[in-house]
């Protein structure tokens, strides 16, 4: 089985060279940068498969690496970092991430999230759509494969799991869903912090999309997706 390519961006040598050792370990293959600007260096030349970032770097933030990244890369993201209030981890997940470790950490629950994240992306790579396009309403067409979104004929600016989002939306019209209910399926794993985050996924979806009408709150349990006729 050939090894997997994680990349890994954190300027304190002690913390980047344990990491180092343990994805060696368990068969990655492992490039580390110290820098943003190496790490987006790297990245063109190693295409990774899934990226490890520290929130602080010298030069560049890990939360500007990982919209840089999700803009050339259909990777994923996991934030590393000492920062630990809500409003951070709701600002990395909004970035791009995919998942958030606070310093210190357990190098066992940093593999295992890593190795869950990956299996994520695997088995949702595996599971090609028949056709190439679909047409949703109201202009709105998904080319799944291409991960675009076009409105009018015109591609919509989404992150990645805003896109992750709406296709869950459309492949489940009318059928309601909790916040947490949404967190594992788009996040892939039980979330251990403030739900805030769908929330603020589905305002941009709404305005972006012109969704308002569509993508419906269901007070007290979560939202749903009812398309226009």
């Amino acid at each position: 089985m050939e090894a997997k390519r994680i990349l890994i961006v954190e300027d304190e040598k002690p913390i980047s060279s344990i990491l180092q050792y343990g994805f060696k370990k368990e068969g990655f293959e492992v490039r580390c940068a110290l820098t943003g600007s190496e790490a987006l260096e790297l990245a063109k030349e190693f295409e990774p498969q899934v990226a490890l970032l520290d929130w602080m770097l010298p030069d560049i933030s890990g939360v500007d690496i990982c919209r840089m990244l999700t803009e050339t890369l259909n990777i994923p993201i996991l934030m590393l970092t000492a920062k630990g209030s809500v409003d951070d981890k709701l600002y990395g997940l909004e970035a791009g991430a995919d998942d958030y470790i606070t310093k210190p950490f357990d190098l066992r629950e940093v593999i295992a999230r890593v190795k869950t994240v990956l299996r994520r992306y695997e088995k949702a790579g595996a599971v090609a759509p028949q056709e190439t396009e679909q047409i949703v309403s109201d202009g709105i067409v998904i080319r799944e494969n291409e991960r675009l979104v076009l409105k009018n004929g015109a591609e919509v600016d989404l992150t990645p799991k805003e896109f992750d989002l709406y296709v869950f939306f459309v492949k489940h019209p009318r059928q309601v869903f909790t916040r947490l209910a949404l967190l594992e399926e788009i996040w892939g794993y039980d979330y251990l912090g403030d739900t805030r985050t769908v929330d603020i996924h589905v305002q941009r979806l709404r305005k972006k999309l012109d969704l308002s009408s569509s993508v419906q709150t269901v007070f007290g349990v979560g939202y749903k997706y009812v398309p226009k006729e």
